[in-house]
């Protein structure tokens, strides 16, 4: 699988924080098995946020665009609401599932923000900004989604459990 990333960081953008989270995500879905084709960091502004993730999907080379930071409820934090406007069909379990699974380990993560959903060929994600709970969470949702990306591209239409 392709795989696309945008790191939502105001600092991040002006090289004043180094991105770490951007790195983390390229060790978990390289270990996995994919391929990074591309990814940028880029300020939290929703427009461009909007303006990127619809670019990565019209390029045709991603199959799966995570994008890191913005979820949480900094006034600043819009990465939810571009990407609503990006996709066109929601798959809720996703986030609700990352939820879950860091309210195991903090009772913060009810705090994100983040949505998922599918627009043309491609799954969109949002990820938290922390490395360790981006670290966490792929590490949970990748065996999954690659098998939601596996019936997105016609790779299998077999759903059941063998």
């Amino acid at each position: 699988m392709r795989v696309g990333i945008i790191c939502m960081s105001d600092k991040g953008s002006k090289g004043e924080r180094e991105d770490i989270s951007t790195g983390v995500i390229i060790k978990c879905v390289e270990a996995f098995g994919y391929e990074v084709k591309t990814s940028i960091i880029i300020p939290d502004e929703e427009k461009l946020i909007e303006e990127n993730l619809l670019k990565f999907v019209a390029s045709g080379e991603i199959d799966l665009l995570l994008t890191t930071g913005g979820t949480g409820f900094s006034p600043r934090d819009v990465t939810p609401e571009a990407t609503l406007r990006v996709i066109e069909r929601l798959t809720p379990g996703i986030p609700e599932a990352m939820r879950a699974f860091s309210l195991k380990i903090t009772n913060r993560g009810m705090l994100s923000r983040g949505v998922a959903g599918i627009r043309e060929n491609t799954l969109i994600i949002n990820l938290p900004g922390s490395p360790k709970a981006v670290k966490e969470l792929l590490d949970y949702i990748l065996d999954p989604v690659h098998h939601g990306l596996e019936i997105l591209l016609k790779q299998t239409s077999d759903c059941a459990r063998k």
